[in-house]
C-alpha cells in the first residue's frame, strides 16, 4: 500500500481566551488513503469539527496549533500560504456540510452554485460549467437536472438540496471528501440513498473520504476503519469489522450501546452517564474515567495512550481488559399476550385538505390532501408510533390531533370525550390533556426567558398556582437539578433543553403526549437518555404516548404499536414487532431496509454494557 493521502500526526489545537487558554484538541492521529472511508466518530464536543476546520486551516482567529503536523499529498498545510489554500479548498478537497440550506447561497441558482468551483479550480467559461454542472446534477441522482439547476434552494426537497451540495463538492474531481454529518437531518430512506451515492462517486473516482459523525448505523455501512474521538483525544480506531464486533473501549462500547437497533425493544437503552467535559474541565488521567463504570484508581491519575492490542491494527486508550462476548442470534419473545388497553385516543376517519388561493385570494385548482382518512386508537399509558418520510403527513396529523388546526373530515375523541367539535374556552380548557414536544428545543424555548419561566408558563397561563417547589418538583422528574431553573436556553446542552421541554409539557399533567421527532436532532447517547426517561415516566405517571419519527428503529424501540403513513394515509398498522420483523407493505420494507446498520446489527446480541446508566 502507498503512503496516506492524509496524514495527521500529533496535532493540539488551542483556543486564546484572553488570560489564559484551553487546548481542544491534544495529541490526534490518524490517516487516510486514497479511496478509502475513515470515519470520525463521537458525541458532539468531541472534536470531531475542529479536526476538520484544522484540516481545511478554518480555524478562528484565536486558535494556534502549538505542535502536530497535517500532510495531504505530501504537502504540509500548514506551511501553505493562503493564496495556495484557496486553490486547495475546493480543488483537491472538497467539504460537506451538515445542513444543505445553510451550505447553499439562497440567493443563487443551483446550477450557479455547482459551476462555481469549476469556474475558480478548472478554469470553465461561464457557458461550459452551467452545461457540466447540469451534468453533475444528473449524475447525483436529480431528475430533470436542467430544470434543478435553474431552481433556488429553497424550492428543493431537503435530500435534492444535500445531491446538489454533493454535486458542487464533487465538480473538481477531489482527492479527498469531506463529509461532516452528511446525512443527519435527512429521512433514513433518503439518508440510504446519499450514503450509497457517496460510496459510489467515491468508488468511481478512487477519492478518499473521511466521514465525521455521531451514528455508528451510518459508520457500519459505508466506513474502512474508524477513529473514536472523546474530549478532544483519539480513544480507539481500527477496521471497521473488528470496531463493531469486538469494541474494546467503554466509550466506544456505549456508543454502540445506545443504538435502538441493538437493544431489547421495550427496554432501557443502556444510555452513557454524564455529559462530555467542556475543554476547560478536562479531568486527570484518563479523560473518559468520569463516566465509565469500569474505572480503577490508576484511570483517575495517569492519562493512557493509544497502543495496539490483539496483534493487529487496531489501537485503544485503555489499560482496562474490558470482556468480549462472541456475537449470536438475538432472540426475542414476541407471544405474550397483554389485556386489551382502555382507549386515550381515538382517531376515526380524519382527513386535512389545504385549499389553494390564487394571487386575488379566490380558491384555486390545487388543493392539496394532506392527510386522507386516517384511523387509528392509542390504549392508555401505550404509545402509538407513526413513522414515515417528511411529507408523508405524520407532522399534520399530529396538529390536528393537538387541535392546533381544525380537520376537514373525521373525529377525535380523547378519554371518551369529543374533542374534534370543541371549541371557545371549552377547547383551551381541554388543551391542557394534550401536550406537545418538538423536534427543535431551542426554537420552542423563549430565549429571553429563564429556564424556571418557560416552565411555569403552561401553569400561569391555566391561573395554577406558580411555586418555586414545583419547578424544581418538574425539573427532578425528568432528571435535572434545581440549579438549572435560573439558566437561559442556550446556556444547556441539547438535551438538557429537550429534558426542559419535556418537564413544561408534563407541568399541566396531561393525559397525552405528542413527541414529534423530539430526539432527531440528538447524539445517540443522549438519545438514549432521553429515550430512557420517556419510558420511565410513561411508567410512573400512566402516560400515553403519539411518538412521531421517521427512525423506524427507535419507533419499534419505544412503541406498542406502529402506524406507518405515506402520502397522508395509513398503510400498514400493526404490533411494533410484528410490523418490524414483518413488513407487509413495500413502503414498510423499504425503511426497515433504510436504517443505518441494520444488516450488521440485527444479528448482534447486546455487547456487555461497562457503561454507567
Amino acid at each position: 500500500m502507498t503512503g496516506p493521502l492524509l496524514d495527521v500526526r500529533n496535532l493540539r489545537v488551542r483556543f486564546d481566551r484572553g488570560r489564559d487558554s484551553i487546548d481542544v484538541l491534544r495529541g490526534v492521529s490518524f490517516d487516510v488513503h486514497a479511496g478509502e472511508t475513515v470515519a470520525l466518530v463521537g458525541e458532539s464536543g468531541s472534536g470531531k469539527s475542529v479536526t476538520t476546520r484544522a484540516i481545511l486551516r478554518l480555524l478562528e482567529r484565536n486558535a494556534s496549533l502549538p505542535s502536530g503536523s497535517i500532510s495531504f499529498d505530501g504537502r504540509d498545510l500548514l506551511a501553505l500560504s493562503e493564496r495556495q489554500l484557496r486553490d486547495l479548498r475546493g480543488g483537491e478537497i472538497s467539504l460537506i456540510l451538515q445542513d444543505a440550506m445553510t451550505a447553499l447561497n439562497p440567493s443563487h441558482t443551483i446550477g450557479a452554485q455547482v459551476a462555481e468551483s469549476l469556474r475558480l479550480h478548472r478554469d470553465y467559461s461561464r457557458r461550459a460549467a452551467a452545461a457540466h454542472a447540469v451534468e453533475l446534477l444528473d449524475r447525483v441522482g436529480i431528475s430533470e437536472p436542467g430544470q434543478v439547476a435553474r431552481q433556488y434552494p429553497h424550492q428543493l426537497s431537503g435530500g435534492m438540496r444535500q445531491r446538489a451540495v454533493i454535486a458542487g463538492a464533487l465538480a473538481c474531481r477531489p482527492k479527498l471528501l469531506i463529509a461532516d454529518e452528511p446525512t443527519t437531518a435527512l429521512d433514513v430512506t433518503i439518508q440510504a440513498q446519499v450514503l450509497a451515492l457517496l460510496a459510489d462517486l467515491i468508488r468511481e473516482n478512487d477519492t478518499a473520504l473521511l466521514l465525521i459523525t455521531h451514528d455508528f448505523g451510518v459508520v457500519a455501512d459505508v466506513a474502512d476503519r474508524v477513529v473514536v474521538m472523546y474530549a478532544g483525544e483519539i480513544v480507539e480506531k481500527g477496521a471497521v469489522e473488528e470496531i463493531l464486533e469486538a469494541p474494546r473501549h467503554p466509550y466506544t462500547i456505549g456508543l454502540l450501546d445506545s443504538i435502538p437497533s441493538r437493544a431489547v425493544p421495550g427496554q432501557p437503552l443502556p444510555a452513557i452517564a454524564g455529559q462530555i467535559p467542556h475543554p476547560d474541565q478536562i479531568p486527570s488521567g484518563c479523560v473518559f474515567h468520569p463516566r465509565c463504570a469500569y474505572a480503577i484508581d490508576s484511570c483517575r491519575s495517569d492519562h493512557p495512550l493509544l497502543a495496539a492490542v490483539d496483534g493487529g491494527t487496531r489501537e485503544v486508550a485503555c489499560p482496562v481488559p474490558i470482556p468480549t462476548l462472541r456475537p449470536v442470534l438475538r432472540l426475542v419473545d414476541v407471544t405474550a399476550v397483554e389485556a386489551e388497553p382502555t382507549p386515550m385516543l381515538t382517531v376515526s376517519g380524519l382527513s386535512k385538505v389545504f385549499r389553494s388561493r390564487n394571487v386575488l385570494g379566490l380558491a384555486g385548482s390545487h388543493d392539496v390532501a394532506a392527510v386522507a382518512d386516517v384511523s387509528f386508537m392509542i390504549g392508555t399509558g401505550r404509545t402509538l408510533g407513526l413513522v414515515g418520510e417528511s411529507g408523508s403527513g405524520k407532522s399534520t396529523t399530529a396538529r390536528l390531533v393537538a387541535r392546533l388546526i381544525d380537520a376537514t373530515s373525521g373525529s377525535i375523541e380523547l378519554d371518551g370525550r369529543d374533542l374534534s367539535s370543541v371549541s371557545g374556552e371549552e377547547l383551551r380548557q381541554r388543551r391542557r390533556d394534550v401536550q406537545v414536544v418538538f423536534q427543535d428545543s431551542l426554537g420552542s424555548l423563549d430565549p429571553r426567558r429563564r429556564i424556571a419561566s418557560s416552565i411555569a408558563e403552561p401553569l400561569r397561563a391555566f391561573e395554577q398556582k406558580v411555586t418555586r417547589a414545583r419547578v424544581t418538583e418538574l425539573l427532578d422528574m425528568v432528571g435535572l437539578s434545581s440549579r438549572y431553573a435560573d439558566r437561559s436556553p442556550h446556556e444547556l446542552s441539547g438535551g438538557q433543553r429537550q429534558r426542559v421541554a419535556l418537564a413544561r409539557a408534563l407541568a399541566l399533567r396531561p393525559k397525552l403526549l405528542i413527541c414529534d421527532e423530539p430526539v432527531a436532532s440528538l447524539d445517540v447517547s443522549i438519545q438514549a437518555q432521553v429515550v430512557n426517561l420517556l419510558q420511565s415516566l410513561q411508567q410512573e405517571l400512566g402516560l400515553t404516548y403519539l411518538f412521531i419519527s421517521h427512525d423506524l428503529s427507535l419507533i419499534r424501540h419505544l412503541s406498542s404499536d406502529i402506524a406507518v403513513m405515506l402520502k397522508g394515509r395509513i398503510v400498514e398498522h400493526g404490533a411494533a414487532e410484528d410490523v418490524y420483523t414483518n413488513p407487509q407493505h413495500a413502503y414498510t420494507q423499504r425503511l426497515v431496509a433504510a436504517v443505518p446498520g441494520e444488516r450488521r446489527f440485527r444479528c448482534l446480541e447486546d455487547v456487555p454494557a461497562v457503561v454507567g446508566s
